[in-house]
C-alpha cells in the first residue's frame, strides 16, 4: 500500500478543513506547487496546461463538494471572451493540485464546513 495524502484548507475566516484519503504522491505535488517548484509537474497536469494554453483558457478557482462519501469537484476556466468553461465531477485531490499549481482559489460548499467533524475521503 502507498502513502495517504492529507491537508489542510483554511478558510479566509480562519475555519481549518482537514482532507485525508488521497494519494501520498498527489499530496507531494501539492507541498512542491505551494512552495513554488513547478517545473517538473506530472504528465496529467502537465496535459491541464497546454491544453489551457492551446485554447487561451485561465483557471479561475476550483470548488469542492461532496458527493455521496467522497469530495469531488468543478474547475472553472475562462477564456478571452470572458467565456466560463466548467469541467464537472473531478478527483478534489487532483483539483487541489492544480489550484495550488495556478495559485487559484479553492472554494468549498459550506455543509462541508458544517460538518468537518464527519471523516469525508476523496
Amino acid at each position: 500500500m502507498g502513502l495517504e495524502g492529507a491537508l489542510i484548507l483554511k478558510s479566509i475566516d480562519g475555519i481549518d478543513f482537514p482532507i485525508v484519503a488521497f494519494s501520498g504522491e498527489v499530496a507531494q505535488h501539492i507541498a512542491l506547487f505551494q512552495q513554488g517548484k513547478k517545473n517538473d509537474i506530472p504528465t496529467i497536469y502537465n496535459l491541464v496546461e497546454e491544453i489551457a494554453v492551446m485554447h487561451d483558457l485561465l483557471l479561475l478557482e476550483v470548488r469542492i463538494y461532496q458527493s455521496e462519501t467522497i469530495l469531488r469537484s468543478n474547475l472553472y476556466f475562462q477564456n478571452k471572451k470572458k467565456e466560463i468553461l466548467i469541467l464537472r465531477n473531478y478527483r478534489a485531490s487532483d483539483a487541489i493540485a492544480l489550484a495550488a499549481y495556478y495559485d487559484v482559489p479553492i472554494k468549498l460548499r459550506k455543509t462541508l464546513l458544517e460538518r468537518k467533524d464527519k471523516e469525508i475521503g476523496i
